[in-house]
């Protein structure tokens, strides 16, 4: 069965992914209002009433902007973790289930999930590693500074969606006050350039069929910059390299057949 992602836009202005394994579709985040995430998903080509499942990583505004109106709108169970459920009003949900970040797998129709937990500056942040049939996409965004379970969480995963956020020097010298910059660089922060460069060499990714950049600021980054930094790493990553764009949704990337 085909085991697949793509991007209805990612950025600070909003988030959302879906990941498809053979029936099971599920969506990671939904920062769009509803009218937006529709428009997108119909420049993908996707039928929002096949979804299985949303599942929140965390409360912010451009990861969980338009959860509980597509979740009523299309009658969905929402996954997130107990302390994102107590940090933002996401109004009535048709079915809620709830679990640790520091808990087991779950399992959501052909998708084993394991949640990760990260460093970031929410109530209990979480990314995910993806497995199908033994093949595994692991999502990693939203994170200041990379962990010991981070690095055995990820590593030797079949493709990665990894935050490349900011240049450092591009944060120190933008528009940004310092008190943002200090936000956003910082442990609970989002990734640098390098820390995403610094992660992939402290793995192993030689079984990556994709490398997708995310979550990059449009004001503090520039995709020459995260295309030299991930390049770097090894010289087979060039051909499986990819990135992000917020206003538009990306191509389907396929992990097996």
């Amino acid at each position: 069965m085909p085991f697949r992602f793509a991007s209805l836009g990612s950025g600070s202005r909003g988030n959302a992914t879906v990941i498809e394994a053979g029936e099971t579709r599920v969506l990671v985040d939904c920062g769009f209002a509803a009218r937006e995430f529709l428009g997108r998903c119909e420049h993908l080509g996707l039928d929002p009433t096949g979804l299985s499942a949303i599942l929140v990583t965390h409360e912010h505004g451009d990861h969980m902007r338009g959860v509980g109106a597509v979740a009523r709108r299309l009658d969905l169970p929402v996954w997130m973790t107990h302390g994102t459920r107590q940090a933002a009003d996401f109004g009535r949900l048709p079915d809620l289930r709830l679990f640790s970040s520091h808990g087991g797998d779950l399992t959501i129709g052909g998708l084993r999930i394991t949640p990760v937990a990260v460093p970031h500056d929410a109530r209990e942040p979480t990314q995910f590693v993806f497995e199908h049939a033994g093949t595994r996409l692991g999502m990693l965004t939203d994170i200041g500074s990379i962990t010991p379970r981070v690095v055995a969480a990820f590593d030797g995963v079949d493709a990665l969606l990894l935050e490349c956020n900011h240049d450092v020097d591009m944060l120190a010298s933008g528009p940004y006050p310092p008190s943002l910059q200090a936000r956003v660089g910082g442990q609970y922060g989002h990734l640098n350039n390098a820390q995403a460069a610094d992660f992939l060499r402290r793995i192993d990714h030689g079984r990556l069929r994709h490398l997708v950049g995310a979550h990059l600021s449009e004001k503090n980054n520039s995709p020459e910059r995260v295309l030299a930094a991930l390049g770097a790493v090894s010289e087979g990553l060039d051909d499986c390299l990819s990135l992000l764009l917020q206003d538009q949704a990306s191509g389907w990337f396929p992990i097996t057949a």
